[in-house]
């Protein structure tokens, strides 16, 4: 894992490597007695923070969580809004992309951030290198002008007449 080992994210410069790591630990905490595939991620923040997270399912299929979104929780449970990096963990050769729900509530906090995707198969891992924009390249928003992560002044409308 060289290639992750090598990259560095954040303000405080964390190695993807540590975030891997961060993210095989959430896997083991993963709660998957149907699937039995166990995710895990871990996500980094603007202020040097790691958050946790991991799939958790349930008998009625749709109340589950992937560890995407589990971490997302878990920064927004802490006060934080500003996630700079994510590993994520998966079983296989291929490490696991998010699924779009996750790719939807990743943007609703970040535009862009790298992300890493790691398949473990016995004591092999297989990383790639992606990120949040080339996932989710038009992400479903409200108008820019009301996007306050554009920064944009929002243009006063004038009240159509009624009437006539």
């Amino acid at each position: 894992m060289s290639r992750v080992a090598a990259a560095k994210v954040g303000k405080k410069g964390i190695a993807f490597d540590t975030l891997v790591k961060e993210a095989k630990l959430a896997q083991k905490k993963a709660y998957a007695p149907y699937s039995k595939f166990h995710v895990g991620a871990a996500l980094l923040t603007k202020s040097g923070k790691i958050f946790h997270g991991c799939n958790v399912e349930n008998a009625s299929y749709p109340v589950g969580i992937c560890a995407e979104r589990t971490a997302i929780v878990a920064m927004v449970a802490a006060g934080e809004r500003d996630p700079v990096a994510l590993a994520i963990v998966t079983p296989g050769k291929r490490g696991g992309s998010p699924c779009g729900l996750c790719r939807q509530t990743m943007g609703e906090f970040a535009r862009d951030f790298p992300i890493v995707l790691v398949g473990v198969e016995g004591q092999v891992a297989n990383a790639r290198h992606t990120s949040l924009a080339a996932l989710l390249p038009d992400a479903f928003d409200f108008e820019p002008a009301h996007d306050p992560r554009l920064k944009k002044p929002q243009k006063k409308r004038s009240p159509k007449p009624t009437g006539a």
